[in-house]
């Protein structure tokens, strides 16, 4: 067996218990740095069905490795969108006013994947982030810090607050770039999920409401007065919600735009405040 190889003992015990990318996972689990009975103690985990990033204690996510916790959202590569396009609003605004300083906060941040990934993309700029669940915000503070190039910043950090949506941050801030990936799962749809969601992570983090659209809502409804004029709101959602997203945000006076990768199968909406705006 090579190291490209992984056993495949264990990649046949992995993919009798479903795993679809079994040879992936294997090699994963071959790769972390412990004994032969602890590792035997991971795949028994996974053959279990718990998730794997949580038997490694993180997630591969745009080229960074993030940690995640027990219950905390963990981040899905579709998310990668929000990033593009959150770090090309971020770099738009340096350009607008060189030398400033471009301000993101990642509204609802699970484990701060969003955040750390843009402050990669993006060294120049100002990350915040909020959560309601508090092992999502000390999550996200370590990846925040460790992570995504703050490096003066350590678990404590301040931009990393807990509380509802805008709630916790200071009123006198506006924002370049808002971003956010709220739940958008219909409640009715949760049951529906993989089990390594539905069983694993907290219900605050998967359920959307009625349609889907609950927290949504609540994010556009808040955001154009925390946005700086100029400055884009940015929602991960559904396919088939986006144009209901798009239209809430219209109403509150935004300039919007639907984009989907299919090679990521992910739809986001933008929100784009006037610089006219006050």
């Amino acid at each position: 067996m090579t190291s490209t190889s992984p056993d495949p003992g264990l990649v046949a015990r992995l993919r009798v218990a479903g795993c679809v990318f079994a040879e992936d996972e294997a090699a994963l689990l071959e790769g972390e740095p412990v004994s032969a009975q602890e590792r035997e103690a991971m795949v028994v985990r996974r053959l279990a069905g718990e998730p794997l990033e949580l038997i490694l204690g993180w997630a591969e996510f745009d080229g960074l490795r993030i940690k995640v916790a027990p219950g905390v959202f963990v981040p899905r590569q579709r998310s990668k969108l929000l990033v593009n396009l959150a770090s090309c609003a971020a770099k738009r605004a340096l350009q607008r006013t060189p030398g400033s300083t471009p301000r993101v906060v990642d509204v609802g941040c699970g484990t701060g994947a969003l955040g750390a990934a843009i402050a990669a993309c993006v060294p120049d700029a100002e990350v915040w982030a909020t959560d309601i669940d508090p092992a999502a915000v000390e999550c996200a503070r370590r990846n925040l810090a460790s992570e995504g190039g703050l490096d003066k910043l350590d678990h404590r950090s301040p931009r990393v607050l807990l509380g509802d949506l805008f709630d916790p941050l200071p009123r006198d801030l506006a924002f370049d770039v808002i971003v956010a990936n709220a739940p958008y799962v219909p409640s009715d749809q949760i049951q529906n999920m993989p089990p390594e969601a539905r069983d694993h992570e907290h219900h605050v983090a998967l359920d959307g409401g009625a349609d889907g659209l609950d927290i949504q809502r609540r994010v556009i409804e808040q955001a154009p007065k925390h946005l700086a004029p100029g400055g884009v709101l940015i929602i991960e959602t559904g396919q088939e919600q986006a144009p209901v997203t798009a239209s809430l945000m219209r109403e509150q006076g935004l300039v919007t735009e639907i984009h989907h990768d299919e090679d990521l199968y992910a739809t986001a909406v933008t929100g784009l405040k006037s610089e006219a705006s006050l």
